[in-house]
């Protein structure tokens, strides 16, 4: 167990090698600091992240860039309706040797990488998505019956297009559990569209940095855990995700009226590491009641869904769930 002192070290070293991969996964991603900094976390959480934006937002950009920072070795699958399963994979094929003789090799897909991205990963069948599963839960694959270990550090970072949605397949709940967080990809800003525009139609403003190793990465999962959590966050961070499953006893009126089903406790873990890293990224040594109410939308959004009839009033998931984490840390501070 390491000593406090030399774990407080460590972490603020770690924090401020953090800030130079910030800012120069900042420089090519303009404008986006929150949606930089949630997918740096969910890197250092060791999970994956699911992109949700509209086209030309710079969501591949993003990706490419963490891959050269932190030193992953990254592969890139554009999702279509016609991908099968071994395409992401791999597959055996049967070779013939020089005496004759014949054998299978197997022939690693693109998935044999420390960050993967999956473009528009609801344009595949669910027959595709499926085939991510084992590898996103257990960190590797089985394949003609033999288990294939992945390579370690391994993250995806999945995208999804909101609009054109005719032709698409939805990811099932149960996938949609194994991202640790959903991160909402918005229009920039004026000022930040000008300095885009100013930023991309010029000469190149040089090579991306690397920051990190692949070693350098895993030694902070590693830390990040280490990081102390104070009960009264750990209560909170009980009480948010309680407070929105329809059928527990501490839900309002509203959740149970309008909340088809609620998060699971992966919602719960998501939030104590997601706090610890956003911490970390904002150079402090432990989270915050703060920290876990800023990262409710993108720690429930994708885990929890209104029912049919909340759908057809108009109601918004995301009003929901901050009125959840207000009430909820309005009760503790009162308690």
């Amino acid at each position: 167990m390491t000593d406090p002192d030399s774990l407080v070290s460590e972490i603020e070293n770690l924090s401020t090698k953090l800030g130079q991969a910030k800012a120069a996964i900042s420089n090519k991603f303009i404008g986006q600091q929150r949606v930089v900094d949630l997918t740096l976390a969910s890197l250092l959480c060791g999970g994956h992240a699911l992109l949700i934006g509209l086209p030309g937002l710079g969501k591949t950009r993003l990706v490419e860039t963490l891959s050269t920072v932190m030193g992953l070795n990254g592969n890139r699958v554009q999702f279509t309706p016609d991908l099968m399963p071994a395409d992401i994979l791999g597959s055996e094929i049967l070779e013939k040797a020089k005496g004759g003789s014949r054998s299978f090799r197997f022939i690693p897909g693109p998935i044999f990488c420390q960050l993967l991205m999956a473009d528009e990963i609801n344009r595949a069948s669910p027959r595709t998505q499926s085939a991510l599963l084992q590898a996103m839960q257990e960190h590797k694959v089985t394949v003609a019956g033999e288990d294939r270990p992945l390579v370690a550090p391994f993250h995806v970072l999945a995208t999804q297009n909101p609009i054109e949605q005719e032709g698409t397949y939805p990811l099932p709940e149960a996938q949609l559990d194994r991202f640790l967080v959903q991160i909402d990809v918005p229009y920039p800003d004026r000022d930040t569209e000008r300095d885009i525009l100013l930023s991309t139609t010029g000469l190149e403003s040089g090579e991306t940095p690397q920051v990190f190793t692949s070693e350098d990465l895993i030694a902070a999962q590693q830390l990040l855990r280490q990081m102390p959590v104070g009960e009264s966050v750990m209560e909170l961070i009980l009480d948010i995700v309680r407070a929105c499953r329809p059928g527990d006893e501490t839900a309002s009126e509203r959740v149970a009226d309008v909340v088809a089903w609620g998060p699971g406790p992966r919602a719960a873990q998501a939030f104590m590491m997601m706090a610890r890293a956003w911490a970390l990224l904002n150079g402090r040594l432990a989270p915050s009641a703060e920290d876990v109410m800023d990262l409710a939308d993108a720690v429930l959004g994708h885990r929890m869904a209104l029912n049919f009839a909340a759908r057809a009033r108009g109601e918004h998931l995301s009003d929901l769930i901050q009125d959840v984490v207000q009430s909820t840390f309005a009760k503790q501070a009162a308690a």
